[in-house]
Protein backbone atom coordinates (compact mmCIF):
# COMPACT_ATOMS: atom_id res chain seq x y z
CA UNK A 1 0.00 0.00 0.00
CA UNK A 2 1.28 3.37 -0.89
CA UNK A 3 2.06 6.07 2.07
CA UNK A 4 1.52 9.11 0.08
CA UNK A 5 -1.94 9.91 0.48
CA UNK A 6 -2.31 13.15 1.31
CA UNK A 7 -3.57 13.53 5.27
CA UNK A 8 -3.79 15.96 7.40
CA UNK A 9 -0.80 15.89 10.00
CA UNK A 10 -3.18 16.84 12.77
CA UNK A 11 -6.11 14.98 12.40
CA UNK A 12 -4.63 11.68 13.90
CA UNK A 13 -2.51 10.62 16.68
CA UNK A 14 -0.43 7.59 17.07
CA UNK A 15 -1.25 5.36 20.34
CA UNK A 16 1.45 2.80 21.03
CA UNK A 17 2.42 0.19 23.73
CA UNK A 18 5.55 -1.98 23.50
CA UNK A 19 6.01 -5.35 24.66
CA UNK A 20 9.62 -5.68 25.17
CA UNK A 21 11.60 -8.93 25.98
CA UNK A 22 14.29 -8.92 27.57
CA UNK A 23 17.04 -12.44 27.51
CA UNK A 24 17.96 -12.73 31.36
CA UNK A 25 22.17 -13.06 31.22
CA UNK A 26 22.26 -15.73 34.17
CA UNK A 27 24.26 -18.97 33.22
CA UNK A 28 21.84 -21.06 33.38
CA UNK A 29 18.33 -21.35 31.85
CA UNK A 30 15.26 -20.67 33.99
CA UNK A 31 13.53 -24.10 34.67
CA UNK A 32 16.70 -26.02 33.78
CA UNK A 33 20.43 -26.36 34.24
CA UNK A 34 21.59 -26.25 31.06
CA UNK A 35 23.45 -23.02 29.68
CA UNK A 36 21.61 -20.60 28.55
CA UNK A 37 24.85 -19.36 26.53
CA UNK A 38 24.14 -17.78 22.71
CA UNK A 39 26.31 -18.99 19.80
CA UNK A 40 25.97 -22.79 20.71
CA UNK A 41 26.08 -25.73 18.00
CA UNK A 42 22.29 -26.59 17.49
CA UNK A 43 20.77 -28.22 19.87
CA UNK A 44 23.51 -28.56 22.09
CA UNK A 45 22.32 -26.99 25.05
CA UNK A 46 19.39 -29.39 25.91
CA UNK A 47 18.28 -31.67 28.63
CA UNK A 48 15.45 -33.71 29.45
CA UNK A 49 13.39 -30.70 30.70
CA UNK A 50 14.10 -28.70 27.54
CA UNK A 51 12.95 -31.16 25.14
CA UNK A 52 10.08 -32.18 27.68
CA UNK A 53 10.36 -35.30 27.86
CA UNK A 54 7.64 -37.33 30.11
CA UNK A 55 8.61 -36.91 33.88
CA UNK A 56 10.91 -33.83 33.38
CA UNK A 57 9.92 -31.20 35.79
CA UNK A 58 10.97 -27.50 35.98
CA UNK A 59 12.94 -26.04 38.68
CA UNK A 60 12.85 -22.54 39.28
CA UNK A 61 16.66 -20.89 38.88
CA UNK A 62 16.92 -17.81 41.72
CA UNK A 63 19.14 -15.82 40.27
CA UNK A 64 16.56 -14.90 37.34
CA UNK A 65 13.82 -14.12 40.15
CA UNK A 66 16.49 -11.67 41.36
CA UNK A 67 17.03 -9.93 38.21
CA UNK A 68 13.59 -9.50 37.33
CA UNK A 69 13.00 -7.62 40.85
CA UNK A 70 15.71 -5.36 40.31
CA UNK A 71 14.44 -4.50 36.61
CA UNK A 72 11.03 -3.81 38.64
CA UNK A 73 12.42 -1.71 41.30
CA UNK A 74 14.39 0.58 38.30
CA UNK A 75 11.02 0.74 36.48
CA UNK A 76 9.63 2.31 39.80
CA UNK A 77 7.02 -0.50 39.43
CA UNK A 78 5.07 -2.44 42.49
CA UNK A 79 6.78 -5.84 43.29
CA UNK A 80 4.16 -8.62 44.18
CA UNK A 81 6.16 -10.37 47.20
CA UNK A 82 3.58 -13.65 46.16
CA UNK A 83 2.89 -14.45 42.57
CA UNK A 84 3.49 -17.82 40.34
CA UNK A 85 3.39 -19.12 37.21
CA UNK A 86 0.97 -20.08 34.30
CA UNK A 87 0.63 -22.24 31.30
CA UNK A 88 -0.11 -20.43 28.00
CA UNK A 89 -1.03 -23.10 25.96
CA UNK A 90 -0.40 -22.40 21.95
CA UNK A 91 1.20 -24.77 19.41
CA UNK A 92 4.52 -24.03 17.87
CA UNK A 93 6.84 -26.65 16.41
CA UNK A 94 9.38 -25.15 18.64
CA UNK A 95 7.52 -25.24 21.40
CA UNK A 96 8.49 -28.46 22.77
CA UNK A 97 5.54 -29.09 25.56
CA UNK A 98 2.60 -27.68 23.48
CA UNK A 99 2.76 -24.33 26.50
CA UNK A 100 4.75 -21.98 27.72
CA UNK A 101 5.81 -21.43 31.54
CA UNK A 102 4.77 -18.01 31.78
CA UNK A 103 3.05 -15.30 34.21
CA UNK A 104 -0.50 -14.14 33.74
CA UNK A 105 -2.40 -13.22 36.35
CA UNK A 106 -0.05 -12.39 39.00
CA UNK A 107 3.13 -11.44 37.41
CA UNK A 108 5.92 -10.24 39.41
CA UNK A 109 5.91 -6.66 38.89
CA UNK A 110 2.97 -4.05 38.34
CA UNK A 111 2.36 -0.43 38.11
CA UNK A 112 5.63 1.30 37.41
CA UNK A 113 6.76 3.72 34.64
CA UNK A 114 9.69 5.33 33.09
CA UNK A 115 10.47 9.04 32.42
CA UNK A 116 12.42 9.47 28.99
CA UNK A 117 13.62 12.74 27.14
CA UNK A 118 13.43 13.60 24.08
CA UNK A 119 15.05 15.38 21.25
CA UNK A 120 13.68 18.84 22.21
CA UNK A 121 14.31 18.60 26.03
CA UNK A 122 11.18 17.43 27.13
CA UNK A 123 10.10 14.95 29.27
CA UNK A 124 7.97 12.26 28.60
CA UNK A 125 6.09 9.37 31.32
CA UNK A 126 5.60 6.25 29.91
CA UNK A 127 3.61 3.99 31.88
CA UNK A 128 4.79 0.47 32.42
CA UNK A 129 1.85 -2.32 32.96
CA UNK A 130 3.80 -4.93 34.29
CA UNK A 131 7.26 -7.28 33.96
CA UNK A 132 6.49 -10.98 34.29
CA UNK A 133 8.97 -13.92 33.82
CA UNK A 134 9.17 -16.07 31.16
CA UNK A 135 10.78 -19.21 29.17
CA UNK A 136 11.67 -18.39 25.40
CA UNK A 137 10.41 -20.70 22.56
CA UNK A 138 13.16 -22.76 20.31
CA UNK A 139 14.36 -21.70 16.94
CA UNK A 140 12.82 -22.42 13.83
CA UNK A 141 15.36 -22.91 10.74
CA UNK A 142 13.72 -23.04 7.58
CA UNK A 143 16.81 -22.25 5.00
CA UNK A 144 19.08 -25.47 6.04
CA UNK A 145 16.89 -28.00 3.06
CA UNK A 146 14.72 -27.67 0.38
CA UNK A 147 12.40 -29.91 1.81
CA UNK A 148 12.08 -29.69 5.84
CA UNK A 149 12.70 -27.41 8.61
CA UNK A 150 14.90 -27.93 11.34
CA UNK A 151 14.36 -26.89 15.33
CA UNK A 152 17.40 -25.90 17.39
CA UNK A 153 16.26 -26.20 20.90
CA UNK A 154 19.20 -24.20 22.71
CA UNK A 155 16.53 -21.01 23.29
CA UNK A 156 14.00 -23.41 24.74
CA UNK A 157 13.85 -22.64 28.23
CA UNK A 158 16.05 -19.42 28.17
CA UNK A 159 15.38 -16.87 31.03
CA UNK A 160 12.85 -13.79 29.73
CA UNK A 161 11.00 -11.16 31.01
CA UNK A 162 8.72 -9.41 29.05
CA UNK A 163 8.35 -5.34 29.68
CA UNK A 164 4.51 -3.89 28.80
CA UNK A 165 4.08 -0.78 28.97
CA UNK A 166 0.89 1.43 29.09
CA UNK A 167 -0.69 2.76 25.92
CA UNK A 168 1.33 6.24 26.58
CA UNK A 169 3.75 6.15 23.31
CA UNK A 170 2.43 9.34 21.04
CA UNK A 171 5.42 9.36 18.39
CA UNK A 172 7.80 6.63 17.19
CA UNK A 173 10.99 9.17 18.64
CA UNK A 174 9.25 8.24 22.07
CA UNK A 175 9.32 4.69 21.42
CA UNK A 176 12.79 4.93 20.28
CA UNK A 177 13.54 6.85 23.59
CA UNK A 178 12.13 4.37 25.47
CA UNK A 179 14.14 1.40 24.33
CA UNK A 180 17.05 3.46 24.11
CA UNK A 181 16.49 3.79 28.20
CA UNK A 182 15.46 -0.21 28.75
CA UNK A 183 18.42 -1.00 27.21
CA UNK A 184 20.84 1.35 29.07
CA UNK A 185 19.12 0.20 32.05
CA UNK A 186 19.27 -3.65 31.57
CA UNK A 187 22.95 -3.09 30.97
CA UNK A 188 23.81 -0.78 34.11
CA UNK A 189 21.25 -3.44 36.15
CA UNK A 190 23.30 -6.26 34.59
CA UNK A 191 20.62 -7.79 33.46
CA UNK A 192 20.89 -8.57 30.27
CA UNK A 193 23.64 -7.74 27.29
CA UNK A 194 20.78 -5.87 25.87
CA UNK A 195 21.96 -7.04 22.31
CA UNK A 196 19.42 -6.37 19.50
CA UNK A 197 21.42 -8.28 17.02
CA UNK A 198 21.59 -11.97 19.25
CA UNK A 199 17.97 -11.39 20.02
CA UNK A 200 18.57 -10.89 23.84
CA UNK A 201 16.55 -7.13 23.04
CA UNK A 202 13.34 -7.63 20.72
CA UNK A 203 10.20 -5.92 20.76
CA UNK A 204 6.60 -6.19 19.59
CA UNK A 205 4.83 -3.20 18.70
CA UNK A 206 0.86 -2.38 19.25
CA UNK A 207 -0.06 0.28 17.17
CA UNK A 208 -3.50 2.00 16.27
CA UNK A 209 -4.93 5.63 15.37
CA UNK A 210 -7.39 7.81 16.40
CA UNK A 211 -8.67 11.57 15.86
CA UNK A 212 -6.68 14.09 18.03
CA UNK A 213 -9.26 15.03 20.79
CA UNK A 214 -10.80 11.73 21.33
CA UNK A 215 -10.65 9.01 23.67
CA UNK A 216 -11.72 5.88 22.75
CA UNK A 217 -8.41 3.44 21.45
CA UNK A 218 -8.70 2.14 18.07
CA UNK A 219 -8.21 -0.97 16.79
CA UNK A 220 -4.64 -1.91 16.83
CA UNK A 221 -2.53 -3.84 15.10
CA UNK A 222 0.98 -6.18 16.75
CA UNK A 223 4.00 -5.97 14.72
CA UNK A 224 6.22 -8.53 15.83
CA UNK A 225 9.98 -9.41 16.70
CA UNK A 226 11.34 -5.95 15.59
CA UNK A 227 14.60 -6.66 16.83
CA UNK A 228 16.77 -3.12 16.51
CA UNK A 229 15.45 0.98 17.58
CA UNK A 230 16.09 1.67 13.83
CA UNK A 231 13.43 -0.71 12.70
CA UNK A 232 11.19 -0.04 15.38
CA UNK A 233 10.93 3.55 14.16
CA UNK A 234 10.17 2.94 10.90
CA UNK A 235 7.38 0.01 11.84
CA UNK A 236 5.73 2.20 13.51
CA UNK A 237 6.30 5.18 11.12
CA UNK A 238 4.81 3.07 8.18
CA UNK A 239 1.78 1.54 10.09
CA UNK A 240 0.71 5.02 11.49
CA UNK A 241 0.85 6.34 7.44
CA UNK A 242 -0.86 2.99 6.19
CA UNK A 243 -3.69 3.23 9.48
CA UNK A 244 -3.98 6.90 8.10
CA UNK A 245 -5.09 5.64 5.02
CA UNK A 246 -7.17 3.49 5.07
CA UNK A 247 -9.39 5.30 7.79
CA UNK A 248 -9.29 8.11 5.01
CA UNK A 249 -10.17 6.06 2.79
CA UNK A 250 -13.62 4.79 4.75
CA UNK A 251 -11.84 1.56 4.89
CA UNK A 252 -11.49 -0.13 8.82
CA UNK A 253 -8.32 -1.34 10.37
CA UNK A 254 -8.77 -5.31 11.08
CA UNK A 255 -7.06 -6.55 13.95
CA UNK A 256 -3.99 -8.65 12.79
CA UNK A 257 -0.47 -9.91 13.83
CA UNK A 258 1.86 -8.25 11.59
CA UNK A 259 5.27 -8.39 10.16
CA UNK A 260 8.12 -6.29 9.25
CA UNK A 261 9.93 -6.45 5.94
CA UNK A 262 13.24 -4.26 7.18
CA UNK A 263 13.89 -4.57 3.25
CA UNK A 264 11.33 -2.80 2.27
CA UNK A 265 10.30 -0.93 5.37
CA UNK A 266 6.94 -2.27 5.11
CA UNK A 267 4.51 -4.10 7.04
CA UNK A 268 2.51 -7.39 5.90
CA UNK A 269 0.04 -9.82 8.01
CA UNK A 270 0.85 -12.68 9.59
CA UNK A 271 -2.46 -13.59 10.86
CA UNK A 272 -5.77 -11.60 11.69
CA UNK A 273 -6.80 -11.86 15.51
CA UNK A 274 -10.75 -11.53 15.39
CA UNK A 275 -10.51 -11.64 19.26
CA UNK A 276 -7.16 -11.14 21.67
CA UNK A 277 -5.26 -13.56 22.96
CA UNK A 278 -7.06 -17.15 23.93
CA UNK A 279 -4.52 -19.52 25.58
CA UNK A 280 -6.29 -21.18 28.21
CA UNK A 281 -3.95 -19.66 31.45
CA UNK A 282 -4.33 -21.95 34.49
CA UNK A 283 -1.74 -22.01 37.05
CA UNK A 284 1.48 -24.19 36.56
CA UNK A 285 0.40 -27.15 38.80
CA UNK A 286 4.13 -27.88 38.95
CA UNK A 287 6.02 -25.07 40.06
CA UNK A 288 4.99 -23.51 43.93
CA UNK A 289 4.28 -20.41 44.00
CA UNK A 290 7.05 -17.25 44.41
CA UNK A 291 7.28 -16.17 47.81
CA UNK A 292 9.81 -12.90 48.06
CA UNK A 293 10.41 -12.35 51.51
CA UNK A 294 10.56 -8.89 52.67
CA UNK A 295 14.12 -9.45 54.09
CA UNK A 296 14.96 -10.49 50.20
CA UNK A 297 13.59 -7.65 49.15
CA UNK A 298 15.35 -5.03 51.12
CA UNK A 299 18.74 -6.71 50.22
CA UNK A 300 17.92 -6.81 46.53
CA UNK A 301 17.16 -2.83 47.01
CA UNK A 302 20.41 -2.71 49.61
CA UNK A 303 22.40 -4.40 46.29
CA UNK A 304 20.99 -2.31 43.55
CA UNK A 305 23.16 0.33 42.15
CA UNK A 306 22.44 4.00 41.50
CA UNK A 307 20.82 4.34 38.11
CA UNK A 308 22.10 6.14 35.35
CA UNK A 309 19.94 9.26 36.04
CA UNK A 310 20.85 9.76 39.06
CA UNK A 311 24.65 9.28 38.29
CA UNK A 312 24.61 11.61 35.86
CA UNK A 313 23.03 14.39 37.73
CA UNK A 314 25.83 13.44 40.39
CA UNK A 315 28.28 13.61 38.26
CA UNK A 316 27.25 17.32 36.79
CA UNK A 317 27.36 18.88 40.54
CA UNK A 318 30.71 16.84 41.39
CA UNK A 319 32.72 17.50 38.43
CA UNK A 320 30.42 20.41 36.84
CA UNK A 321 30.36 17.59 33.31
CA UNK A 322 27.89 18.62 30.94
CA UNK A 323 25.06 16.47 30.40
CA UNK A 324 26.43 14.88 27.02
CA UNK A 325 29.56 14.15 28.99
CA UNK A 326 28.02 12.66 31.85
CA UNK A 327 25.95 10.40 30.29
CA UNK A 328 28.26 8.96 28.31
CA UNK A 329 29.72 8.23 31.61
CA UNK A 330 26.43 6.93 33.78
CA UNK A 331 25.58 5.01 30.35
CA UNK A 332 28.48 2.58 30.15
CA UNK A 333 29.23 0.78 33.52
CA UNK A 334 33.13 -0.08 32.22
CA UNK A 335 34.25 4.02 31.03
CA UNK A 336 32.49 4.83 34.92
CA UNK A 337 34.57 2.10 36.69
CA UNK A 338 37.46 3.19 34.81
CA UNK A 339 36.62 7.34 35.63
CA UNK A 340 36.29 6.25 39.56
CA UNK A 341 39.80 4.05 39.60
CA UNK A 342 41.48 6.74 38.19
CA UNK A 343 39.70 9.50 40.66
CA UNK A 344 42.19 9.04 43.46
CA UNK A 345 44.93 9.49 41.03
CA UNK A 346 44.58 12.40 38.78
CA UNK A 347 44.91 16.26 39.33
CA UNK A 348 41.97 17.97 37.87
CA UNK A 349 38.83 15.58 37.65
CA UNK A 350 37.38 17.89 34.49
CA UNK A 351 40.43 16.86 32.57
CA UNK A 352 40.07 13.18 33.45
CA UNK A 353 36.86 13.59 32.13
CA UNK A 354 37.99 15.35 28.55
CA UNK A 355 40.37 12.91 28.04
CA UNK A 356 38.01 9.83 28.62
CA UNK A 357 34.88 11.11 26.43
CA UNK A 358 37.95 12.99 23.94
CA UNK A 359 40.63 11.66 23.07
CA UNK A 360 40.41 7.81 24.48
CA UNK A 361 36.83 7.28 23.08
CA UNK A 362 38.56 8.41 19.88
CA UNK A 363 41.30 6.34 20.11
CA UNK A 364 38.91 3.45 21.54
CA UNK A 365 36.76 3.70 18.53
CA UNK A 366 39.34 3.89 15.94
CA UNK A 367 41.09 0.32 17.32
CA UNK A 368 37.33 -0.96 17.55
CA UNK A 369 37.90 -1.48 21.78
CA UNK A 370 35.66 -1.20 24.72
CA UNK A 371 37.06 0.43 26.94
CA UNK A 372 37.42 -2.91 29.17
CA UNK A 373 39.70 -4.29 26.71
CA UNK A 374 41.94 -0.93 26.93
CA UNK A 375 45.30 -2.11 28.50
CA UNK A 376 46.23 0.97 29.96
CA UNK A 377 45.40 1.12 33.50
CA UNK A 378 43.03 3.66 35.14
CA UNK A 379 46.04 5.08 37.60
CA UNK A 380 48.44 5.29 34.75
CA UNK A 381 46.53 7.71 32.38
CA UNK A 382 45.73 9.80 35.57
CA UNK A 383 49.44 10.17 35.51
CA UNK A 384 49.57 11.04 32.18
CA UNK A 385 47.20 13.41 32.44
CA UNK A 386 48.79 14.78 35.60
CA UNK A 387 51.90 15.18 33.49
CA UNK A 388 49.99 17.39 30.53
CA UNK A 389 47.79 19.25 33.31
CA UNK A 390 51.32 20.10 34.87
CA UNK A 391 53.07 21.23 31.54
CA UNK A 392 55.52 18.58 31.95
CA UNK A 393 54.29 17.43 28.92
CA UNK A 394 52.60 18.23 25.60
CA UNK A 395 48.88 16.72 24.57
CA UNK A 396 50.55 15.76 21.44
CA UNK A 397 53.14 13.74 22.44
CA UNK A 398 51.24 12.01 25.21
CA UNK A 399 48.69 10.69 23.29
CA UNK A 400 51.72 9.67 20.54
CA UNK A 401 54.60 8.51 22.02
CA UNK A 402 53.98 8.18 25.87
CA UNK A 403 50.73 6.50 26.06
CA UNK A 404 51.40 3.28 22.97
CA UNK A 405 54.80 3.20 25.87
CA UNK A 406 52.60 2.88 28.95
CA UNK A 407 50.30 0.18 27.18
CA UNK A 408 53.39 -2.18 26.52
CA UNK A 409 54.86 -1.37 30.03
CA UNK A 410 51.15 -1.65 32.27
CA UNK A 411 53.42 -1.31 35.84
CA UNK A 412 55.36 1.52 34.79
CA UNK A 413 55.31 4.59 36.33
CA UNK A 414 54.02 7.90 33.29
CA UNK A 415 56.85 9.85 34.52
CA UNK A 416 59.50 7.45 34.41
CA UNK A 417 58.81 6.19 30.95
CA UNK A 418 58.42 10.17 29.61
CA UNK A 419 62.04 10.68 31.25
CA UNK A 420 63.31 7.74 29.62
CA UNK A 421 62.34 8.85 26.46
CA UNK A 422 63.12 12.36 26.78
CA UNK A 423 59.68 13.48 25.98
CA UNK A 424 59.70 16.17 28.79
CA UNK A 425 59.30 19.34 27.78
CA UNK A 426 62.21 21.92 27.48
CA UNK A 427 62.11 24.04 30.92
CA UNK A 428 65.70 25.69 30.31
CA UNK A 429 64.28 28.96 29.12
CA UNK A 430 68.03 30.15 27.50
CA UNK A 431 67.58 27.04 25.45
CA UNK A 432 64.26 27.91 24.54
CA UNK A 433 64.86 31.17 23.47
CA UNK A 434 67.52 30.73 21.73
CA UNK A 435 65.25 28.24 19.50
CA UNK A 436 63.05 31.76 18.94
CA UNK A 437 66.00 33.80 18.10
CA UNK A 438 66.60 31.27 15.56
CA UNK A 439 63.33 31.52 13.77
CA UNK A 440 62.90 35.12 14.18
CA UNK A 441 66.00 35.59 11.85
CA UNK A 442 64.94 33.26 9.61
CA UNK A 443 61.95 34.51 8.85
CA UNK A 444 62.56 38.12 8.81
CA UNK A 445 59.99 38.93 6.10
CA UNK A 446 56.97 37.75 8.24
CA UNK A 447 58.55 39.25 11.31
CA UNK A 448 58.05 42.79 9.31
CA UNK A 449 54.88 41.65 8.47
CA UNK A 450 53.65 41.57 12.07
CA UNK A 451 55.13 44.06 13.25
CA UNK A 452 53.08 45.85 10.56
CA UNK A 453 49.87 44.17 11.94
CA UNK A 454 49.64 40.96 10.19
CA UNK A 455 49.42 39.00 13.70
CA UNK A 456 48.59 35.59 12.26
CA UNK A 457 52.16 34.95 11.63
CA UNK A 458 52.23 34.18 15.11
CA UNK A 459 51.22 30.88 14.53
CA UNK A 460 53.89 29.96 11.99
CA UNK A 461 56.44 30.87 14.69
CA UNK A 462 55.50 28.88 17.46
CA UNK A 463 55.08 26.32 14.63
CA UNK A 464 58.83 26.40 13.79
CA UNK A 465 60.14 26.86 17.39
CA UNK A 466 57.91 23.40 18.58
CA UNK A 467 59.55 21.71 15.38
CA UNK A 468 63.31 23.04 16.68
CA UNK A 469 62.28 21.55 20.51
CA UNK A 470 61.35 18.28 18.62
CA UNK A 471 57.59 19.08 20.07
CA UNK A 472 58.60 19.21 23.71
CA UNK A 473 58.20 22.74 24.48
CA UNK A 474 54.82 24.76 26.37
CA UNK A 475 53.31 26.67 23.08
CA UNK A 476 51.84 29.15 25.77
CA UNK A 477 55.80 30.02 27.13
CA UNK A 478 56.70 30.04 23.81
CA UNK A 479 54.05 32.56 22.66
CA UNK A 480 54.94 34.85 25.25
CA UNK A 481 58.82 34.44 24.72
CA UNK A 482 57.99 35.53 21.18
CA UNK A 483 55.67 38.94 22.29
CA UNK A 484 58.07 39.69 24.09
CA UNK A 485 61.07 39.64 21.66
CA UNK A 486 58.49 40.77 18.86
CA UNK A 487 57.89 44.46 20.77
Amino acid sequence: MSTNTAVSPSEFELVSGLEIHVQLNTKSKIFSSDSASFGAKPNEHISAVSLALPGALPKLNKEVVAKAVRMGLALNCTINELNYFDRKNYFYADLPKGYQITQDNKPICQNGFLNVTLSNGEEKRIGINRIHLEEDAGKSLHDQDDRYSFVDLNRAGVPLIEIVTEPDIRSAEEAAALLLEIRKLVRHLDVSDGNMEEGSLRCDANISIRKFGTTEFGTRCEVKNLNSIRNVRRAMEFEFNRQQEVISAGGRIIQSTLNFDADQGTTAPMRTKEEANDYRYFPDPDLPPIHISAEWLAQIKFDMPALPAEISKQLVADFGVNASEAAMLSEDRDLLAYFNSALSTVGNKKSLVNWLTGSIRALLNEQELSIAEFKLAPEQLAQLINLVDDKKITQQIALQQLLPELIKHPEAEAMTIAASLNLLIVENSDELSGFVDEVLAKFDAQVQAYKKGKKGVLGLFVGEVMKLAKGKADAQKINELLQEKLK
